[in-house]
């Protein structure tokens, strides 16, 4: 795939990725979260589709308000004020990642930072499903089998020295692939060793799981796979095989 044929269609997840993680979830229970999306300037901070207590006990409430509340927000708030005035502010946040060596510590750090956190919650869910009987012979394609993938998935997450990421990704040729990321960057960016389309993510910075786990990790990423939104993973995958994407 040519540079910019995939610059393009990951510029399709950007709209999706704000509108779409922007609808909360309308059960009673969501609601009491009492909170709404946002929008600056054509960048949107989504209402958390679920209950702060929805993936109890794997993710527990408090974890859940302070890292959406006050960790993505804050990104958001500190992105918003890095772009205020530039052409950035009305532009879509994967054409922002690929260039995002050009924009400075501020856009890339926070940038990431809100941009992953929408990409995080959108992988999770309380009833996520199953993977799809397609992405599952892709899988097994790609790692041997499913169990293989996790076991890499997990290595990518709990080596990953510090704060930041793990991805299963679908790269500039189509094929899938387990990566990790430091800080707030991700495979999207112009600097990321392996470029990709993201398809899953759990974030293993301390504040996404020191509360319930303290310091152990492994833990951590052994209680992710119970709240997995493979529903929102199958559709990811299906659209990025037809170069397409949503966020």
């Amino acid at each position: 795939m040519k540079r910019r044929q995939f610059i393009s269609l990951i510029g399709v997840g950007a709209a999706a990725a704000c509108t779409g993680a922007s609808k909360s979830n309308s059960n009673s229970e969501a609601k009491t979260n009492a909170v709404k999306s946002a929008m600056i300037s054509g960048h949107f901070f989504p209402a958390l589709p679920y209950d702060y207590k929805a993936l109890e006990p794997h993710i527990d409430a408090e974890t859940m308000e302070i890292h959406y509340d006050r960790h993505h927000r804050g990104y958001f708030k500190k992105f918003t004020a890095a772009i205020e005035g530039t052409s950035l502010e009305t532009t879509a946040m994967p054409a922002i990642f690929s260039e995002v060596s050009k924009h400075g510590l501020a856009v890339r750090n926070n940038g990431g930072g809100y941009y992953n956190h929408m990409l995080f919650w959108e992988s999770l869910s309380p009833d996520g499903g199953e993977p799809s009987a397609k992405l599952l012979s892709h899988l097994v394609k790609a790692f041997k089998s499913f169990d293989a993938f996790k076991e890499e998935f997990f290595n990518a997450a709990k080596k990953r020295f510090g704060s930041g990421w793990a991805w299963l990704i679908l790269d500039e040729n189509k094929k899938l692939k387990v990566v990790s990321t430091s800080n707030q960057d991700n495979p999207l960016m112009d600097l990321a060793e392996v470029k990709g389309i993201p398809l899953l993510t759990i974030d293993v910075w301390e504040h996404a799981y020191y509360l319930n786990y303290q310091n152990k990790r492994g833990d951590y990423i052994n209680a992710f796979w119970n709240v997995v939104n493979w529903k929102v993973v199958n559709k990811r995958f299906e659209k990025a095989l037809k170069g397409e994407w949503i966020g």
